[in-house]
């Protein structure tokens, strides 16, 4: 019996919902199991890589996986190693803390239990933590002046009609068109700063329906210049969500990158399932990533910290397409974050496959 048939269902659920990566080496240093998170965290499925060696799934610089192991058999001690880079899948550089605790059996080390906690990871949940605080805040300021602007210009439109119809001279009319006009134009800025306003209709959506719309939509607005790279995870079920509201967030931000890379230029969507994935303060058994890139110069350092505010933009446009996307993503429970840099920028949209009531 192999030591992950020896672990029993309730220990596997406990393990399996555990965010810090569990790994059990043999005294060969050859696994023997590995929990959810560590499968995410690694990019790997337990059922291909249970009994490789513990160098080939942990890759670090020089052969220190093997030392580290060799030193806690020799002196059957624990340690831990903080703040040590590993490489994960897709040659992802992780900054990690490492726990190696060895087991004994008969006065003997048998076994090895590994610890992996992801340093960033926690920073990630922070940094998260504070975007959806500052997007919860900049929504209630944007409300509180709407609120305020509304009010006079529906005066200031009002007086103007009545204005209009005392004018002894028809062609004076012409001033007070103006000025309905003008009120209009600031309403509808308001009305487009506040976002949609219609409740999401949730239904169960194909996510990737939904993606290849929008890349349809974009085609038609560029032309046959521009290339869209698409790697998809065929796996993923349906999530809960309001398509034409999830069509129009993903539409802004892959707008944004079709103007950032220029008509020819190259954009790339991909999707992914992560478990035991924490978006702000909540947990989620199952999130799907959808990372949105391109090829552009990338975003200015200054406007970074802002992207997400209404009217910041760093083209020609109102800049209201981020704000209005990450309301869009936060009311179905998700949020999008991104990394930027010269030739290279990454929007990430994270949407729960099971959303948490209340």
């Amino acid at each position: 019996m192999t030591t992950d048939q020896a672990i029993t269902g309730m220990e596997k659920r406990v393990l399996d919902n555990l965010s810090t990566a569990i790994l059990l080496f043999d005294r060969e240093f050859r696994l023997q199991y590995i929990n959810s998170s560590a499968e995410m965290m690694f990019g790997v499925s337990a059922r291909k890589v249970i009994g490789i060696p513990a160098g080939e799934l942990v890759s670090c610089s020089g052969n220190v996986v093997h030392e580290n192991l060799e030193r806690s058999l020799q002196t059957g001690q624990p340690f831990t190693e903080r703040e040590h880079q590993i490489i994960v899948h897709e040659d992802k550089e992780i900054m990690v803390d490492c726990t190696v605790i060895p087991i004994r059996l008969d006065q003997y080390v048998n076994e090895f239990l590994v610890e992996i906690q992801q340093v960033d990871r926690q920073l990630r949940i922070s940094r998260e933590e504070q975007l959806l605080a500052r997007n919860q805040a900049s929504r209630a300021l944007v409300r509180g002046l709407a609120h305020e602007i509304k009010n006079p210009l529906g005066g200031l439109r009002g007086a103007a009609q009545l204005l209009e119809r005392e004018l002894p001279d028809a062609a004076l009319a012409e001033y007070t068109q103006i000025i309905i006009e003008e009120a209009d134009r600031l309403q509808n800025l308001v009305d487009r700063m506040l976002g949609p306003n219609k409740i999401p209709v949730m239904k169960r959506v194909n996510i990737h329906q939904v993606l290849e719309r929008v890349c349809s939509l974009v085609r038609v607005e560029t032309g046959p210049g521009l290339e869209i790279i698409k790697d998809y995870d065929p796996s993923i079920p349906d999530l809960k969500g309001d398509m034409d509201q999830l069509i129009q967030a993903f539409l802004n931000i892959l707008r944004n990158g079709v103007r950032a890379a220029g008509p020819r230029g190259t954009m790339g969507i991909n999707s992914r399932i992560l478990r035991q994935f924490t978006i702000g303060n909540i947990r989620h058994r199952l999130v799907v990533s959808i990372e949105i890139s391109d090829n552009g110069p990338g975003i200015p350092a200054e406007l970074q910290e802002r992207v997400f505010f209404p009217l910041v933009s760093g083209s020609d446009g109102m800049g209201l397409g981020l704000s209005i996307s990450q309301t869009l993503i936060n009311r179905h429970q998700g949020l999008i974050e991104f990394t930027s840099k010269p030739g290279h920028t990454v929007f990430r949209v994270l949407l729960p496959l099971e959303q948490v009531d209340g």
